[in-house]
């Protein structure tokens, strides 16, 4: 049986500000002021509008809040029909889904949103042409894994289009899941006359799409450069009633300092705060700070043979030389913490005591430099090197440079070790990421879902995301038996996820941080945003603006 990748939604989520009533029950209310227009301020450009080549965390909050699937998330993370009329008819061994379409659902152009449209995203997305790097999502779907490694035509992935309205999708293996799959992004419908007519230019910029979301993607010219644009009210939404929002306006403000002016001077109703700026506005009534699923990590590009990062005793004096208590509290000061191992909080528990998997877990990250000197000379020894130069890669907003600046200090306070920092535009840490192109990378995963293969199936060897290239054997059998051997006895699967997560801690594949919290400055008059600790990050359909 083939690995499955385990994928999903399902994590604690937080409301920010006022809590809001979701799905079919939400109540929209009035608004009291007459101008329903956000002013937002994101950290970054967004770096892909397209459902099938979207990978981070901005381009999924955008797609999530311009489109939608068959289910949405409401503000408990649960997943409740949206595109559907109700939730899906399982079948008993949960292999096969039947969903009801809504018959008056349409897109921003007037037509309808019909059960071809989720066949065509869905095989989009899969085709290895389109070159996804979320296809591996679609490893539960019958056939999907064969039509990713190029076996089986997309055609013959397991989503049928019954009629117009109603969809038959058939499963390989029973999907715990699989619910939370169907409200993310990456499993959207997609409008095939409009993609094969813009071909090349699909989603380059707002006008090269239509939406059936409660917003159309609006004022926007280019993914990955564009440092302004717009979210706005889609008429054409079958739940249009609900929204109170005519327009959100969304800049890239990168600098704490330069938001917090603009927050003050009312230019924007919603700005990230890190560093000091965080820690002097901390007990402000309008900042924020939102726990995310989240480990920001060092990954070491260990692809060459002859990479020094292959050596265990250099990876392990690197982890050892930083100071990550210090590192959350003095440079990041908006609620992160310090990671004690790989996995966040809240992203599994165990199935006979409910505990959360960071305290059943003996893995432990320290903060030692006696230790990390020791390592380093060992390293140096079995390098047969007296000194080493490297580069740390890390974009450039504000929080995330302060965090590699920190961690060069560290680093460079090990005897001849000379560590040079470059910051680039997210999208560009992105590709060059993607394409191993980085010494040394300051990166990070969000949990899509609350169980640990969330994070333990990223460093297999040969998964699209292990940037690093870290391999072990003993870590691939502990994940590969979680997702068939023992898939279905939880306690043993549970077991393979824990001995998995050693393996990786105790080799150092990767450098885990901090999971990330954000803080926010946010205007009193804005109420209702839904934030989730995974997946879209963050849901602007029940937002309003109340002077």
């Amino acid at each position: 049986m083939k690995k499955k990748k385990l994928f999903g939604l399902m994590l604690v989520s937080t409301v920010l500000l006022t809590a809001c009533t979701t799905g079919d029950t939400a109540e929209s209310g009035e608004a009291e002021s007459e101008s329903q227009e956000f002013n937002l301020s994101v950290v970054q450009e967004m770096p892909s509008a397209d459902l099938s080549l979207a990978m981070d965390t901005i381009s999924f909050t955008a797609l999530n809040n311009v489109y939608e699937g068959i289910y949405r998330l409401d503000k408990n993370n649960e997943p409740q029909p949206a595109g559907a009329t109700e939730m899906a008819e399982v079948s008993e061994d949960g292999m096969t889904y039947n969903i009801k379409l809504r018959e008056d659902a349409k897109w921003s152009n007037g037509d309808p949103v019909t059960a071809d449209d989720y066949v065509y995203g869905w095989q989009r997305t899969v085709d290895p042409e389109t070159a996804s790097e979320y296809a591996y999502l679609y490893g539960y779907v019958e056939n999907g894994d064969d039509i990713i490694e190029g076996d089986k035509d997309p055609s013959e992935l397991g989503i049928t289009a019954v009629n117009d309205y109603e969809l038959e999708i058939k499963l390989d293996t029973p999907t715990p899941f699989f619910d939370n799959l169907l409200a993310f992004a990456s499993f959207f419908p997609q409008p095939q006359e409009i993609v094969e007519e813009k071909g090349e230019d699909y989603a380059k910029t707002g006008d090269d799409s239509v939406y059936n979301g409660p917003f159309t993607l609006t004022e926007f010219e280019g993914a990955g450069s564009d440092t302004e644009w717009s979210y706005t009210a889609n008429d054409e939404y079958w739940d249009k009633d609900s929204v109170n929002l005519d327009k959100i306006n969304v800049s890239v403000v990168k600098e704490s300092s330069t938001g917090l002016n603009l927050f003050r001077d009312g230019q924007t109703d919603d700005v990230v705060l890190t560093g000091e700026l965080a820690q002097q506005n901390a007990n402000d009534p309008e900042y924020q700070s939102v726990k995310e699923a989240r480990t920001s990590y060092v990954e070491l590009n260990q692809e060459d043979e002859d990479s020094p990062f292959r050596n265990k005793d250099l990876r392990l004096a690197l982890s050892y030389a930083i100071d990550r208590e210090s590192l959350v509290e003095q440079v990041l000061g908006d609620g992160s913490v310090a990671s004690t191992n790989l996995l966040p909080e809240e992203t599994g528990k165990d199935p006979d005591t409910d505990e959360d998997f960071t305290e059943v877990s003996d893995s432990t990250l320290e903060y030692d430099p006696e230790k990390a000197q020791e390592h380093w000379e060992k390293a140096k020894e079995e390098l047969d090197i007296d000194s080493l130069e490297f580069d740390l890669l890390a974009e450039d907003t504000d929080s995330t440079k302060r965090v590699g600046e920190y961690i060069q200090g560290a680093w460079e306070e090990l005897d001849g070790m000379k560590v040079n920092s470059t910051t680039v535009p997210f999208t560009v840490r992105i590709d060059r990421s993607t394409e191993g192109d980085f010494d040394a990378v300051v990166g990070g995963w969000g949990a899509d879902y609350a169980d640990p293969s969330s994070f333990t199936d990223l460093f297999e060897s040969g998964n699209s995301y292990n940037f690093g290239k870290w391999s072990n054997d003993e870590y691939d059998k502990l994940v590969e038996d979680s997702a068939t051997t023992h898939v279905n006895d939880p306690k043993e699967r549970f077991q393979d996820l824990l001995d998995a997560e050693k393996v990786i801690n105790e080799e150092m594949g990767v450098i885990p941080v901090y999971q990330k919290a954000e803080g926010h400055m946010v205007s009193d008059k804005v109420k209702g945003i839904v934030s989730h600790s995974a997946g879209a990050e963050y849901d602007y359909k029940w937002v309003s603006i109340e002077e």
